[in-house]
């Protein structure tokens, strides 16, 4: 599987490491505990396109956001987390 890295260019997904879905947001300080257990423990599994977190560490050793088709493993684009929402 190759991956977009938006400083190196594509390459091997050798080189990353996958931290998993970059859609849900941790909630604010003070929220009470069933918000942080639906955050940590309830996450979907879709079938298709996905955005994901993915960490280059063997090469600019920077976190991007890669939109990926969990059914294929084919990945249709990488960017910068400030810029993928």
């Amino acid at each position: 599987m190759r991956i977009p890295c938006p400083f190196c260019g594509s390459r091997d997904s050798r080189e990353f490491v996958h931290r998993g879905d970059a859609g849900p947001v941790r909630p604010a300080d003070g929220s009470d505990a069933e918000a942080m257990f639906e955050y940590v423990y309830q996450r979907s599994n879709p079938a298709g396109l996905i955005r994901e977190h993915w960490y280059h560490a063997q090469g600019c050793r920077n976190w991007i956001v890669v939109e990926r088709d969990t059914r294929t493993h084919a990945v249709s684009g990488g960017a910068w987390p400030d810029t993928a929402r």
